[in-house]
């Protein structure tokens, strides 16, 4: 019997159009322009401006150009899974709300929350509705409007992250191309690392937690940093061995966005070179659940059917993957 798999069939990323600076940044807080990019690679970020705008807005403009890019009828649609940490509301699903703006009236939606790993966790998650035949046409998300939870007068975390989102279409497919692999993994004890204090059932928004400035990200940098060099790097090399995978058979690396020096660590555990490293963290920083999607989206057009990409991510909680995948179509 024939093995279905699930194929990235279109890719389509958003972003907003302000560009957030570090020379900007050099206003805000102190830092300078050659201290963010020495230390994470970043030259500017984009940020969602206007009331009432939340990361909906990111998953619907990604959404519709993959609709018109792949020439979908929204009602053609099972399933939406949208990755993010920053939805619109604590409910509805921000799922939800992309699904009815877009005319998905025959999809059922839902979030899913793996902070940084959360667009790996959600292919992955639909993948698995695609293998076992029960779909045809599951669309994932991943977008998130960071500077929602960002506090601008702490300089750590301020310069790291964006606003950004993209979706891809999974498809089943009987060739030998599509979602071949994955591993995941969690390990909770990060949690103190890598947390927002407030808003949640633990403790509710105050006076008091606004007044503290609670209700923002929360990092300790070192700490973060050493767990998600090692683990980037572990999970992207045990997903090669898994498959029989050498570097020269790795045609690129699409890694989250979070900082060039996890990235160049993770390149050279793969034993990969820079020539097959997806990266845009200079344009966008990090985007969270949207980083790998928006690297799909901006080197589309280099890709070729059969290539041989690993995606990985470390993000809160801790959580940490890699995906191995054939890409299943030449650019258009």
């Amino acid at each position: 019997m024939t093995k279905i798999r699930a194929k990235i069939s279109g890719v389509n990323g958003w972003v907003p159009n302000y560009v957030l600076t570090n020379k900007e940044l050099e206003t805000i807080v102190d830092t300078t322009d050659e201290w963010i990019t020495s230390r994470t690679g970043i030259k500017e970020r984009r940020i969602l401006k206007g009331e009432g705008q939340g990361t909906s807005v990111l998953g619907i403009e990604a959404v519709k150009g993959l609709l018109k890019k792949t020439n979908t009828d929204p009602s053609e649609i099972d399933l939406l899974i949208c990755a993010t940490t920053t939805p619109d509301m604590m409910f509805p699903a921000t799922a939800n709300i992309i699904a009815d703006a877009i005319g998905a009236k025959n999809a059922f939606s839902y979030d899913l929350q793996a902070a940084c790993s959360g667009f790996i966790y959600a292919v992955t998650t639909g993948s698995q509705f695609i293998e076992t035949g029960k779909y045809k046409k599951v669309v994932v998300v991943g977008a998130d409007k960071m500077s929602s939870i960002i506090d601008y007068s702490e300089r750590t975390t301020c310069i790291i992250f964006g606003d950004g989102g993209g979706a891809v279409l999974l498809e089943p497919t009987e060739e030998n191309v599509g979602i071949m692999d994955s591993i995941l993994r969690s390990d909770g004890s990060g949690a103190q690392h890598l947390h927002m204090k407030a808003g949640g059932s633990r403790k509710p928004a105050s006076h008091e937690t606004v007044d503290n400035r609670e209700h923002y990200v929360y990092q300790e940098g070192s700490a973060v940093f050493k767990f998600a060099v090692t683990n980037m790097a572990d999970v992207s090399a045990e997903i090669m061995a898994k498959n029989n995978l050498q570097g020269e058979d790795v045609t690129w690396l699409v890694p989250h966005q979070a900082n060039k020096r996890i990235i160049d660590a993770t390149a050279r555990r793969m034993e990969i070179g820079e020539e097959k490293v997806m990266l845009n963290i200079h344009k966008y920083g990090n985007t969270t659940s949207g980083t790998i999607p928006l690297c799909l989206w901006d080197y589309e057009s280099q890709l070729k059917k059969g290539d041989n990409l690993i995606l990985a991510a470390f993000g809160g909680g801790f959580t940490w993957g890699a995906i191995y995948l054939k890409w299943a179509y030449d650019p258009s």
